[in-house]
């Protein structure tokens, strides 16, 4: 291994790629190391009032012999006032943004557990009281449809575990969400919009009619179940129109199998023969089963579950609306793992549809403890970037545990903080 390299803090210039020997609380920067982009850096690396800088050469860009050797042309920086405030002002700003969004994501898990005791509720009365369960679906769809059309700056938040609660609806809830997220990306109108929410919350309805044995069973399903599981759709329609439920609704909870290029079921149906609010239901459903699958050896990140529908199935799904999901939850939706080009690990937590490519990320840090791991926004750290995405099962077992992937991954959104 060679001997590290160190430079005065003189000499530091822009495209050095530097590691600082300190821990997050002593420097008021993203990670330890990272290469210079600007003078802003620069001025700051000089404020920590260091005697040497330890640079790596291999990742630094091409600098200037005479930048890197010339001997200070002033005083250090450490020894003014001015930097040290500009320092404690940064890391200020930095835990102040930090509070900021753990706030809204706190919120949105209160949101998203008060939504899921209303899908639990109407779901339980639909049958003996349906006017009164499609009434309370209604009202929860209609607030919620008039928050994302409220918000023109909107982020997507990855949830806590606590934030999912019963798992037995947490499908529902999730399609419903993602439904009408992707509802309003498209543009429907707000009768739509409600349409999309109301059969997303109700697009299983026909699987109570299915026997636990059949629908849990871990293993492979015979024939005969797997005719038996598929009926839910027909089934389920049924129980809709029965319950007074409308025809757009009941209508997509029959189509929401259905695939563009006719493979779905139950009629085989293609093309323009499935109606805009069955496609839209259809297209998230199947996302949140290869997110959150029956049976755990099944799961898949995100990333990955995104990057299957869009290679493999793409011709089972409306082309514009799969398009516009990747914008919506951006090239790595909440929940990916991935690794950054400062070699750091993190885990993406909320995204903008604006910024895809620019989410916000908890990274790992052995130094920081977990319950205070640094949020980075990638928006406000020009020179970091998301390199590639990582599979939950080869982190390293502390890696995983301090960034704690989602058993069950799901959403809520909440007004983006960063909107002007």
């Amino acid at each position: 291994m060679e001997d590290p390299v160190y430079v005065e803090p003189a000499q530091l210039a822009i495209g050095m790629f530097v590691i600082l020997d300190l821990s997050w609380l002593e420097h008021p920067f993203s990670f330890n190391s990272f290469l210079i982009q600007g003078e802003d850096q620069l001025a700051t690396l000089r404020g920590l009032g260091l005697h040497r800088v330890r640079i790596d050469p291999l990742r630094s860009q091409v600098v200037s012999p005479t930048q890197a050797d010339q001997p200070a042309t002033g005083l250090p920086l450490a020894r003014d006032a001015e930097p040290e405030a500009v320092v404690l002002d940064e890391k200020a700003l930095r835990s102040e943004r930090n509070r900021v969004l753990r706030s809204s994501i706190a919120n949105a898990e209160k949101q998203a557990m008060k939504a899921g005791r209303v899908v639990r509720e109407t779901t339980r009365k639909l049958l003996e009281e349906p006017a009164k369960a499609t009434a309370m679906v209604s009202d929860l769809v209609t607030g919620i449809a008039d928050s994302l059309l409220g918000n023109s700056q909107m982020m997507v938040h990855l949830l806590g575990d606590k934030g999912v609660g019963d798992a037995s609806y947490h499908h529902s809830l999730n399609v419903a969400v993602l439904a009408l997220i992707l509802g309003k990306a498209m543009e429907v109108d707000a009768d739509t919009l409600r349409a999309i929410g109301v059969a997303a919350i109700f697009h299983d309805l026909g699987m109570a009619d299915v026997p636990p044995g059949v629908r849990l069973k871990s293993g492979a399903l015979t024939h005969a179940e797997e005719a038996l599981m598929r009926e839910h759709c027909e089934v389920g329609a049924r129980m809709a129109l029965r319950c007074g439920l409308p025809e757009v609704v009941a209508a997509a909870i029959l189509q929401h199998h259905e695939r563009l290029d006719g493979s779905g079921y139950p009629y085989h149906l293609s093309g323009g023969q499935i109606g805009q609010v069955a496609r839209v239901v259809a297209i998230v459903n199947h996302y949140d089963h290869l997110c959150n699958p029956p049976h755990a050896a099944a799961v898949v990140t995100p990333y990955e579950a995104l990057s299957t529908m869009f290679a493999r199935n793409r011709n089972w799904f409306d082309a514009a609306m799969l398009a516009r999901l990747v914008r919506v939850l951006g090239v790595y939706p909440p929940g990916s793992i991935v690794q950054l080009s400062s070699g750091a690990t993190g885990m993406v937590v909320s995204v903008n549809s604006t910024r895809p490519l620019q989410p916000m990320l908890m990274v790992y840090d052995a130094r920081i403890p977990k319950a205070e791991a640094l949020i980075l926004d990638l928006e406000q750290t020009p020179g970091i970037s998301i390199t590639k995405a990582l599979r939950a099962g080869a982190l390293p077992p502390a890696v995983h545990e301090y960034l704690s992937p989602r058993k069950r991954v799901a959403y809520y959104f909440g007004e983006d903080t960063r909107a002007d």
